[in-house]
């Protein structure tokens, strides 16, 4: 096996392609919570065959056969798109898309103590155009072990070249082409301005400007001053311990996912269940039956984890901050070890619906952002 490396080819801002406003947009209540002031990282792995497909053709025709033989045919995007590199097409597009989604463009400010906010200054987003010497197949298309670290596949730029510290910067991206084709976005988003959704729709936009659509499918909104703005101060952040984790790969088959849907409509007269129903349930239980079998199970077991509220809220289709709200579940420990997987799922779906009737609870006693600044 040899020694594989991802060399730096550029980096550097990559700003707006037209004008943008100039403004300080404030941050929704979720979004100022202290956890959140932070960036997240995630890598994104495209095979030369998805590139082929994803990036280098023509948007899909909307209507007969005749239109489609038309649409097939090369065009004048899809010609100079396929003589760019992927960096380069990624690139371009991102501009494109700061445009239309300008405040990740900018950085958070606090003018206010405890009131961050946005400044739109189009200073830009941090951008580095990497190669590696391999294929995807060499590094087993990045499943663990990790054959090519982290820190080379997502940007992580000195004070010296981009002075803006991680926790006020919006965004990164690194786009790292491999000698087959393929390449891997290294994507590097603050949870302040958007949650695991909104940043999936900023990237989306950059991927419609990429295959040649005149603007992204979904119009971005910022709309903070819709969200609820309770007049409650976040606690400090609680002292963790800092743990050895392991990293663990666990394989649900999706017969195994598909039966256990079927069963669990089976026993609800009809019911639907998700497959993160089933894994969360799962997992919730094998952790149980290990303290126990550890002789460290408590009388009662919690589960908790975060769900999105934007249908609950009734959010515009293009809010792309913060719309969680915690699930959370409780059960004796015996119960949670005992029961079947089925069970547990029901208990899972009784809690997301409590959260849904919580949350509104919750809006409702709190005023919006908009009446506060009245």
């Amino acid at each position: 096996m040899g020694i594989f490396t991802v060399t730096k080819l550029s980096e550097g801002p990559v700003r707006p392609s037209a004008d943008t406003p100039s403004e300080t947009l404030p941050l929704a209540w979720v979004d100022r919570y202290p956890t959140h002031r932070g960036l997240v990282e995630s890598t994104h792995i495209y095979c030369s065959d998805d590139v082929a497909k994803t990036m280098l053709l023509p948007p899909a025709p909307a209507a007969g056969a005749a239109e489609a033989d038309d649409a097939l045919a090369p065009t004048k995007k899809e010609v100079t798109t396929k003589t760019k590199s992927p960096a380069a097409v990624v690139r371009g597009a991102l501009a494109d898309a700061l445009v239309h989604y300008y405040p990740f463009a900018g950085r958070i400010v606090e003018d206010v103590p405890g009131r961050p906010a946005v400044l739109c200054s189009a200073e830009g987003v941090y951008f580095v155009e990497a190669a590696a010497n391999c294929t995807l197949a060499d590094v087993n298309f990045l499943e663990r072990p990790l054959l090519l670290s982290k820190e080379q596949l997502v940007p992580c730029p000195t004070p010296e070249l981009w002075p803006v510290e991680p926790h006020n910067s919006l965004a990164m991206i690194q786009v790292t082409t491999f000698t087959c084709g393929g390449f891997v976005v290294g994507l590097r988003t603050n949870h302040a301005v958007a949650d695991g959704t909104g940043a999936a729709q900023f990237l989306n936009a950059v991927g419609d400007l990429a295959r040649g659509l005149p603007e992204p499918r979904v119009k971005p909104i910022w709309g903070r001053d819709r969200f609820p703005d309770p007049d409650i101060k976040p606690g400090p952040l609680p002292e963790l311990p800092v743990l050895a984790l392991e990293y663990i790969a666990f394989d649900f088959p999706t017969a195994y996912l598909d039966k256990l849907k079927s069963q669990y409509a089976a026993s609800t007269g009809g019911k639907i269940c998700s497959g993160f129903d089933i894994v969360i349930a799962k997992l919730w239980q094998c952790r149980t039956r290990a303290i126990i079998d550890a002789g460290a199970a408590a009388d009662d077991v919690r589960l908790c984890f975060f769900a999105s509220v934007r249908h609950v809220l009734k959010l515009d289709p293009g809010y792309y901050g913060n719309a969680i709200f915690p699930v959370k579940v409780q059960a004796p420990a015996e119960k949670v070890a005992g029961s079947s997987v089925v069970e547990l799922v029901g208990m899972v779906r009784e809690a997301k619906r409590r959260m849904a009737e919580e949350c509104l609870s919750w809006a409702e006693a709190a005023p919006a952002a908009s009446t506060r600044s009245r």
